[in-house]
């Protein structure tokens, strides 16, 4: 029974920290669960990274609806992104194949914590001019651009792919952080949904249902939570909160990868 309730606990938690982050951030439910039920309740990595991909669907595709619901996703750029990030995604798995396991993840971590600094220290509280204006046929080029370049770092880092996402959509595009976050769970609602099935697909056996259910639980309902605070929050109060978020979890996971 005491088994039963940590299992159940640790659950809560990974389902928390997962929705929290796709909600506030845009991230990737395999950023949080996939280590937590891996170190606490022994979970074989390619499980736990198909449970975290199972997960992300439901709490993405619901976060993109409340984000859509207020104005803040960019649906038509989101879906030539989409298209570029599930082609280049392919080409960046096999790049990563040339270099060190250790270097990729080591990466993906420092730049969880730096993006998370980054929204602390420098709020992206408007659009840049890299977004406004322009021709249908110039926002489509740069959707495609952009998409192929979080393809590219998905593939190529694997881990942090919603991180990576919001990195070059306020980064390189030049989006205010609400409608990055926004057309960041667009994407990964269809690109955890692709993993999804591939993983299943290829697994010699399914992992265990009842953590896969209760984490797909406790993520769509702090996701749903999270939207909706983050919807109704002013720029400089979301900003603090993602940053927040992404150093805590940055710092967690610089203790965990050196130490």
């Amino acid at each position: 029974m005491n088994e039963l309730w940590f299992e159940v606990l640790i659950c809560f938690l990974a389902g928390a920290g997962a929705g929290l982050g796709t909600g506030f951030a845009g991230m990737s439910a395999a950023t949080v669960i996939s280590p937590m039920l891996v170190t606490f309740l022994g979970v074989p990595a390619y499980d736990a990274i198909g449970i975290a991909l199972g997960s992300d669907v439901l709490a993405s595709a619901v976060s993109a609806r409340t984000y859509a619901k207020s104005g803040a996703i960019d649906i038509k750029n989101g879906i030539v992104m989409m298209c570029g990030v599930l082609g280049m995604t392919m080409v960046g798995s096999w790049l990563s194949t040339m270099v060190p396991n250790s270097t990729l993840g080591g990466f993906s971590v420092v730049m969880t914590l730096i993006l998370g600094l980054r929204f602390l220290i420098l709020p992206v509280t408007s659009p840049s001019r890299t977004i406004q204006g322009g021709s249908r046929a110039v926002q489509i080029v740069k959707g495609a651009v952009g998409g192929s370049c979080i393809g590219l770092i998905c593939g190529f880092f694997g881990a942090g792919g919603g991180m990576m996402m919001l990195m070059v959509l306020t980064m390189v595009l030049g989006y205010e952080l609400k409608t990055a976050v926004g057309t960041s769970v667009f994407v990964m609602t269809f690109s955890a949904l692709t993993g999804t099935i591939s993983h299943f697909t290829l697994a010699s056996h399914m992992p265990r249902l009842d953590l896969l259910v209760m984490c797909v639980i406790f993520t769509l309902i702090w996701a749903q939570i999270a939207a909706r605070i983050a919807t109704r929050a002013d720029a400089r109060l979301l900003n603090r909160l993602t940053g927040i978020i992404l150093t805590v979890l940055g710092i967690i996971l610089v203790v965990i990868s050196f130490w």
